[in-house]
């Protein structure tokens, strides 16, 4: 057991190691950090979020059409899902 402790309070006190005090005030690059990594996902949210969108208006747009229509650009109603998502499935 004395090993164990020994070697937990040396993690603590290496180098790099954040103390209670480091994750209460973090210093303006580890906030910075912090920030980027928030924004960084948000905006990965809301790509995807637009991505799918933009994919919704397609598909839309394509089931508005007649099955003659859709004919004559060479597809089946069926087939819109794979025609608009073709370049995730292949």
């Amino acid at each position: 057991m004395t090993l164990s402790l020994t070697a937990s309070r040396n993690a603590a006190n290496a180098p790099g190691a954040s103390s209670p005090a480091d994750r209460r005030n973090p210093s303006p690059k580890a906030m910075a950090r912090r920030l980027d990594a928030l924004f960084a996902s948000i905006g990965q949210g809301f790509n995807a979020y637009l991505e799918r969108r933009s994919r919704q208006d397609q598909i839309d747009a394509l089931n508005a059409l007649t099955d003659e229509q859709l004919l004559a650009r060479g597809l089946t109603r069926d087939r819109i899902p794979y025609h608009v998502f073709r370049d995730l499935m292949y």
